[in-house]
């Protein structure tokens, strides 16, 4: 036990002060924004669409932003860090359910709806019944969610600020969801939009260089880090359970060796693929564009977005696994969701693990912002509009209701993310 807690100490890494600064200049930056964009009184399409003022391109590096969360960055990363190609089906499921978006929801959504996905349903069933079912799908799908990048927030703040207790990480969540509260009151959809621009072009950029500095230290030779991978988790305390330590091209030791986990692989393969079709913050991004042809262009921009990040997370992550080594993401606060961070801080130093570590706070900040603002809206035009008032309130009585169920929203996630803090987030993800 003892050895365990100096392990956990040595990987309290970089400098407390330079990563929160970073990660508060980026707060402050892209408050600016939203501000500046944002800003003033709002129609209720304007708080939950932006008037569908965006470019199928822009809503496609958007949708990217939204996507591509904690669980993409660290908790892919990390998968892959400590279990080999078991870690990489995550990747593989969450890209190929952009195909089912492409070809079966985004026209459908733009031509049919308004605001919510319920929209769309309520044309050809009956109107209440299926938007309180719609809603409390939507609302229960959006609250897990948030549950997930809650707990990357707390895990993430444990190894840069040095601190491991249960008061801190719980501190640094309710921080995230005051901010993230924030941004949606401010900017709705419009401010969110832009917050996810950014951090999509940010997040990008630093898994592009981290990729190309990992493979130019082993030759540019994806089987040289493969096999440097496999060196370091064969000498690690917890060989046995690193599914790459035998053998990189099969599932591993989780998927497709006995019959109970042959079917966890083809449940696990349904709930990637089909419900990444289903999620209700991506859903309405889809009403952020004037027409459907710009909706389909959208989710063209966001595959080839995605696509080339995961395959960057692939290398990310096994360069995690050669050069940190399991035993050290295991013993780290906040466990396999700290290997990215780690590999940064063992590339670059202070510097980069800063800002890898602000761009990864960026990445949940922008998720849950697109979170709260999508849960807000259906409570608001699905359910006190449409169900509670049958449709005779007013636009200003719907947005201020929205804008109270996001504060309501954000207490439930900081709640539910002090819980779930110790959960891997691309498990809690699927």
């Amino acid at each position: 036990m003892a050895g365990l807690t100096s392990l956990a100490a040595a990987t309290t890494v970089g400098n407390p002060t330079l990563n929160i600064s970073i990660f508060v200049i980026f707060v402050l930056v892209t408050l600016t924004v939203v501000i500046k964009v944002a800003g003033g009184k709002k129609t209720a399409e304007q708080y939950y669409t932006a008037g569908g003022a965006f470019s199928g391109r822009q809503n496609g590096i958007a949708i990217a932003g939204d996507y591509l969360s904690a669980a993409s960055f660290l908790g892919i990363a990390g998968a892959i860090a400590l279990q080999g190609m078991d870690g990489f089906l995550y990747s593989i499921g969450f890209l190929v359910a952009w195909l089912v978006a492409l070809l079966l929801v985004a026209e459908l959504m733009r031509n049919t709806g308004r605001f919510t996905m319920a929209d769309v349903l309520a044309y050809r069933l009956k109107q209440r019944p299926i938007r309180i079912a719609v809603s409390v799908s939507v609302l229960c799908v959006s609250l897990f969610y948030l549950l997930a990048q809650m707990a990357g927030a707390g895990g993430l703040v444990s190894l840069l600020l040095g601190v491991s207790g249960e008061m801190a990480q719980n501190l640094v969540i309710a921080v995230v969801g005051v901010v993230m509260v924030t941004y949606v009151l401010i900017g709705g959809m419009k401010g969110t939009t832009w917050v996810q621009i950014i951090k999509a072009v940010l997040l990008i950029t630093a898994a592009f260089v981290m990729t190309v500095w990992v493979l130019g230290k082993y030759g540019f030779s994806l089987s040289g880090l493969f096999d440097g991978a496999i060196e370091t988790a064969k000498g690690s305390a917890n060989a046995k359970t690193v599914a790459g330590a035998d053998k990189l091209t099969h599932y591993g030791v989780k998927y497709g060796v006995t019959t109970t986990s042959k079917i966890d692989f083809i449940s696990l393969a349904l709930a990637l693929v089909l419900g990444t079709a289903g999620l209700p913050h991506v859903l309405q991004r889809f009403y952020t564009v004037p027409t459907s042809k710009q909706a389909r262009k959208s989710v063209e921009w966001a595959i080839w977005l995605i696509g080339g990040f995961y395959l960057l997370t692939l290398v990310i992550g096994f360069g995690a696994g050669a050069l940190v080594g399991p035993d050290k993401i295991s013993a780290a606060p906040g466990k396999a969701n700290s290997a990215a961070p780690l590999l940064a801080y063992e590339l670059g130093g202070s510097w980069m693990l800063g800002i890898v570590a602000g761009i990864a706070f960026a990445t949940i900040l922008a998720v849950v912002a697109g979170l709260t603002i999508t849960a807000s809206a259906t409570f608001a035009h699905d359910l006190y509009k449409e169900v509670f008032k049958r449709g005779q309130s007013t636009q200003d009585q719907e947005v201020k209701v929205a804008r109270y169920s996001a504060i309501a929203i954000g207490l439930v996630a900081i709640f539910g993310g002090m819980l779930a803090k110790s959960q891997n987030i691309a498990f809690l993800v699927a």
